[in-house]
């Protein structure tokens, strides 16, 4: 926990508005980039952000310190996510049919996207490329696959832990995963031995 949250919670908790502001400060361009990677789109990002933010306000009292407050924020964003998604959805013939949430906007992934420091300058220019043609080829992924991915390789987390917050086997998460990285080599006409790139762009390592 970083230094401070305990305080800030416990105040926040106790109906101090500006420690809330203060918490909520800390890790609002975690979630917001959570959320601009899984809609690519501002103006949604900015209104998950603040659906995010309203439920941990609602349920603050309901954080136990069992894990790290980020871990508990971040299920939170995961099922506000998800929820989303759900309302997405709209039924034609009897059959969902799943929205396009957005159209692709040029997103600055400065703070989601880690080069590999000591670069040359060439590599670093091939990298941004690829990182461009990536975010492009984002588009060809569905939310679900979009979110398995982030929380893969932005955020690190397990097989075990995404399934676990996604409510799924991990036999599922490992195949979204496996179809979103075939697409996404497909629409970048990649080797298998590219697939590095895949993970640079994501905020991988």
């Amino acid at each position: 926990m970083i230094d401070g949250d305990g305080q800030l919670i416990e105040r926040a908790r106790s109906g101090d508005r500006e420690a809330f502001g203060l918490l909520a400060r800390r890790f609002e361009r975690r979630v917001y980039s959570l959320a601009l990677f899984y809609t690519r789109n501002h103006g949604d990002a900015e209104d998950l952000s603040q659906e995010v933010w309203l439920k941990v306000y609602r349920h603050l009292e309901s954080f136990r310190g069992e894990s790290s407050f980020y871990t508990w924020l971040r299920q939170i964003t995961v099922n506000t996510f998800l929820n989303h998604r759900r309302s997405s959805i709209r039924h034609v013939g009897g059959e969902p049919q799943p929205l396009r949430l957005v159209e692709i906007e040029s997103v600055d992934y400065e703070d989601t996207v880690r080069l590999a420091r000591g670069a040359s300058m060439e590599d670093d220019l091939h990298r941004k490329m690829m990182v461009e043609r990536v975010e492009a080829a984002l588009t060809e992924l569905t939310p679900q696959q979009r979110l398995i991915f982030i929380l893969k390789h932005n955020e690190g987390m397990t097989y075990e832990e995404i399934s676990a917050a996604l409510n799924c086997s991990t036999g599922t998460i490992k195949k979204s995963l496996f179809r979103a990285v075939q697409k996404l080599r497909h629409h970048l006409g990649l080797k298998s031995e590219s697939r590095n790139y895949l993970r640079c762009a994501a905020g991988g390592k």
